[in-house]
């Protein structure tokens, strides 16, 4: 059984009309109806950035529109308006390449021999299809440029590792220029691995912004990732990002971001930061993905913000679906740091998280408190069927209660069908709640939830005074 139906199959134990292609579809209706029926965004105005175009390298976020609701095809798949451009984009790629193999220009798949020459021949400057025969090929990171297809054997049959000689620093794939960008990009079949082992024990695997990870697509418009392993990374498994990452302030976005891309059928695990992530970047889908076991060395011990999917700052109409997390700091957390906008418009259909401390967590850092500045940007999530079984105690962040949803700062917030089970019965206690709605959140409701194992409803449901217009409901 393939990725994609061991996670749809787990989901189907949760919610049993998941299975349903009509009941499906009903539920995301029900809960865009409910999305629609909040009222809309707060945009805060300050005179600081009247006037403001941005700089070179950033922009001030304009878009503070929601994207349609994702549909249903007649096969149960579900997928934005968006999908029919990237299909057709796939089209002229597959068209426009010449199909090579990269072992006629001398790479030897055998652990051993460095093959970073032979790839860079082989993918030329584009326009190249570049088939990878089963083999374990050692590289120092290869840049792919527009219209490359890197076609591999399978997960278990080929695998690129960076080599011990690669700097921190190294990303193992991305794309070749970041300020002018790439587009029409297509990897598949094949493993990633990092090689964090290179770097010595208790030393971080990171080296800052957006370098030291399995796969970074920066600018790039219109790219399929599809059944592709990435193990041990430094930093993130999957980036979908800026040219640069930006920290200019909430309100502000980065300039050369990713757009139109899919990642599909992606297994990340050993991951020093986040499994997939996206950043600054419009109209990602992440779909079918396996996200596990991180290894948290891209921070201190005990403050690792390791997630399964992030979905982070500036990024915008991202939608998730049928995806897997286990054992991270968050299942999905959706986000932004203090001074970068927050990711918005964000939709979840099916998501099971297993044994992640926080299954689904939703915060601004910085723009909590009531003596903080309110969020300009944390806006628009909706979620169906999101499930959260056994969340736990973690020593990537020590002192971080388990919860099965958090809700911090952001507004507009619907979410229908939610599922969590504690591990045993446990008794009433500040640390056995299942949902906590707080820290100027405004504007959620959180409809048809079901708790096991937890306290009485109440008892596990905390919602935080300083939260406004909040509806809750139970099945």
């Amino acid at each position: 059984m393939n990725q994609a139906a061991v996670i749809h199959e787990l989901l189907t134990n949760a919610f049993p009309f998941y299975n349903s292609n009509k009941e499906k579809k009903q539920a995301i209706d029900e809960t865009e109806k409910q999305f629609q029926l909040l009222k809309d965004f707060d945009k805060k105005s300050d005179k600081k950035y009247k006037g403001l175009n941005g700089s070179f390298l950033s922009k001030l976020k304009t878009d503070y529109t929601s994207t349609h609701p994702a549909f249903v095809d007649c096969e149960g798949n579900v997928f934005p308006e968006w999908k029919d451009q990237l299909d057709q984009a796939m089209i002229r790629l597959r068209k426009q390449t010449k199909t090579v193999s990269v072992t006629d220009y001398g790479a030897i798949g055998d652990g051993v021999t460095d093959c970073t020459a032979a790839f860079k021949k082989a993918i030329s400057t584009g326009f190249r299809s570049v088939i990878i025969p089963p083999g374990n090929y050692r590289i120092n990171g290869i840049k792919v440029p527009s219209y490359t297809e890197l076609i591999g054997s399978g997960t278990e049959q080929t695998q690129l590792i960076l080599s011990d000689l690669a700097p921190k620093r190294a990303k193992l794939v991305t794309n070749w220029h970041y300020l002018r960008g790439n587009s029409h990009i297509r990897i598949e079949g094949l493993t990633l691995d990092w090689n964090n082992e290179r770097i010595p024990k208790g030393q971080r695997t990171a080296s800052g912004g957006t370098s030291s990870s399995g796969l970074t697509l920066a600018h790039v418009h219109f790219a399929l990732i599809r059944n592709v392993t990435v193990k041990n990374p430094g930093l993130h498994g999957v980036d979908v990002t800026s040219a640069f990452y930006n920290y200019l302030g909430d309100g502000k976005r980065s300039r050369f971001g990713s757009r139109f891309v899919w990642v599909d059928q992606v297994e990340a695990v050993g991951f020093g930061d986040d499994g997939i992530t996206t950043h600054h970047s419009d109209d990602v889908l992440i779909s079918n993905c396996f996200v596990h076991h991180p290894s948290g060395r891209a921070h201190k011990m005990g403050y690792s913000n390791s997630n399964g999917i992030e979905v982070d700052d500036g990024s915008q109409h991202v939608i998730l679906v049928n995806n897997l997390s286990a054992y991270c700091f968050g299942g999905i957390e959706i986000k932004a740091h203090k001074t970068s906008s927050a990711a918005s418009d964000t939709q979840i259909i099916g998501h099971l998280s297993y044994h992640d401390n926080r299954s689904y967590n939703f915060r601004h850092i910085g723009h909590h408190a009531l003596t903080d500045e309110a969020s300009r940007s944390a806006y628009g999530i909706r979620g169906t069927f999101l499930a959260s079984y056994f969340p736990q105690d973690t020593t990537l962040y020590a002192n971080s209660k388990k919860r099965a949803l958090v809700i911090s700062a952001y507004q507009k917030v619907a979410i229908n069908h939610f599922f969590a089970q504690a591990q045993s019965q446990l008794p009433f206690s500040s640390n056995n709640k299942a949902i906590s709605i707080q820290y100027r959140a405004k504007k959620v409701a959180v409809r048809n939830i079901q708790l096991k194992n937890y306290p009485s409803n109440k008892k596990a449901v905390q919602v935080s005074k300083t939260t406004s217009h909040i509806q809750v409901s139970y099945k």
